[in-house]
């Protein structure tokens, strides 16, 4: 007598958003990997039959992308395209029961933290004995390390504690045996993720830890670079600047958003600093880091902002010539504190000053860029685009940063190691060199 076999369903993983919702996708491929099922993320042309999307909830622009995805896969599905089809992260934290009206097409839609229940609707068991080994979507040589999840600050333009809750730090002893696992599969590079990194231990260890991770971090064989995001600047840890100053294998690299540097606008945003407290602050962390790269980002467009006070963050930004800069144009979102003011200033407006920001940090970049023409740095290599070889420096975070390019015609780079590279040329946001030597 025949027996008739059970297929396994194939999952393809769409992700949309930041580095965060990425380690969540690949958790979720971890888990459903390791109940044998065939997954695969943002294939092209792909033959599965199930579609999970993992959404952003986080201005309208990420919201109105991650509502487009949804739409045309719903319509894939009527067409028979796909059997089922399954929406995670923070859209669907935020807006599921909207969601669910407006797009039945969609199986089932599950929150941030519901990647059990998720799991369950595909038949698939939870694995605990998987935490900390996660299948990663980067290149193999870098990899995102989420060391929480939630806030709890109170920003006023913020939706991200709507989304993702209070903080909840993870263990040391769990995210150094992720760091292992990791550096067993080649990656030198862990980029540190949270809504909030200075906030790290304080419920779990009654104290801010970050420090103290960064050192046992540095310890795991294999890693040569640890890179920081997301600090918030009030209260800020100051001994994360020791152990970054004592142990190579964390950059001289800080990516601490400022938002802003009028005070009116600060208060506004409930950003708990003042501009003299911000600049205090920058002095210090250069001071104890010489050289240190800084990435920060800024708002425009927050309701209270007035001509005179964007102007006041242009000064700022000339004045602090930060290394890495990027801006947003506010957002008026349901729930947060800043939607109970009038959303008083016109997009045109928002886009402008955002324009205006980034034509001065341009001039910035070009001569920090061209000052490095002659030097030598450590770089690690990404990729080939063309005649390059494209990789970065210890100052530059995957996708958002400048990028070095080498010529493919000169010594062969294996993608994933260190090259010493002398800086040739410069642009805006690149920079030309050529290997002095391989490592």
């Amino acid at each position: 007598m025949k027996t008739k076999s059970i297929k396994k369903d194939k999952v393809n993983i769409i992700t949309l958003g930041c580095s965060k919702n990425l380690v969540d996708s690949e958790n979720i491929m971890t888990q459903l990997r390791g109940n044998d099922f065939e997954v695969s993320h943002e294939k092209e042309n792909s033959d599965a039959n199930v579609v999970i999307i993992n959404t952003c909830g986080f201005i309208d622009l990420a919201k109105q992308e991650s509502i487009d995805t949804i739409v045309t896969y719903a319509d894939v599905k009527k067409a028979g395209g796909i059997d089922k089809l399954y929406v995670t992260g923070c859209l669907s934290q935020r807006y599921k029961d909207d969601l669910e009206t407006e797009i039945p097409e969609v199986d089932a839609f599950f929150g941030t933290m519901e990647i059990p229940a998720l799991l369950a609707r595909l038949e698939a068991d939870y694995k605990y004995e998987l935490l900390g080994e996660r299948d990663i979507t980067t290149l193999p040589h870098y990899a995102y390390l989420k060391i929480s999840e939630g806030c709890n600050r109170t920003c006023s333009f913020c939706a991200i504690p709507l989304m993702r809750g209070k903080h909840v730090s993870r263990p040391i002893d769990e995210l150094v045996a992720e760091a292992k696992n990791l550096a067993k599969r080649g990656t030198k590079e862990l980029l540190l993720i949270a809504q909030e990194l200075t906030y790290y231990g304080l419920d779990l260890y009654k104290s801010r830890e970050l420090p103290k991770l960064l050192h046992t971090l540095a310890d795991v064989e294999g890693i040569e670079w640890i890179r920081l995001h997301y600090a918030y600047p009030s209260k800020f840890p100051l001994e994360i600047l020791d152990a970054m100053r004592e142990r190579k294998e964390i950059c001289n690299y800080l990516d601490i958003p400022l938002q802003h540097a009028s005070d009116a606008v600060l208060d506004a945003m409930r950003r708990q600093i003042t501009k003299t407290e911000t600049e205090q602050l920058l002095n210090t962390i250069r001071e104890k880091v010489p050289g240190i790269s800084l990435r920060t980002t800024f708002l425009v467009g927050h309701p209270g902002e007035t001509e005179e006070a964007f102007e006041e963050l242009l000064e700022f930004v000339r004045e602090q010539a930060f290394e890495r800069v990027g801006v947003f144009e506010y957002s008026h979102e349901e729930g947060t504190r800043a939607y109970e003011m009038e959303d008083e200033i016109p997009a045109e407006v928002k886009a402008e000053r955002a324009r205006r920001l980034m034509e001065v940090q341009e001039e910035i970049s070009r001569k920090k860029n061209e000052a490095k023409i002659g030097q030598v740095f450590k770089t690690i290599f990404d990729r080939i685009e063309g005649q390059y070889f494209i990789g970065r420096t210890e100052a530059d975070s995957p996708e958002v940063d400048n990028e070095v390019l080498v010529p493919v015609k000169g010594p062969y780079i294996r993608l994933g190691d260190f090259a010493n590279v002398r800086i040739t040329a410069a642009e805006e946001f690149d920079l030309y060199g050529e290997v002095v030597d391989n490592e």
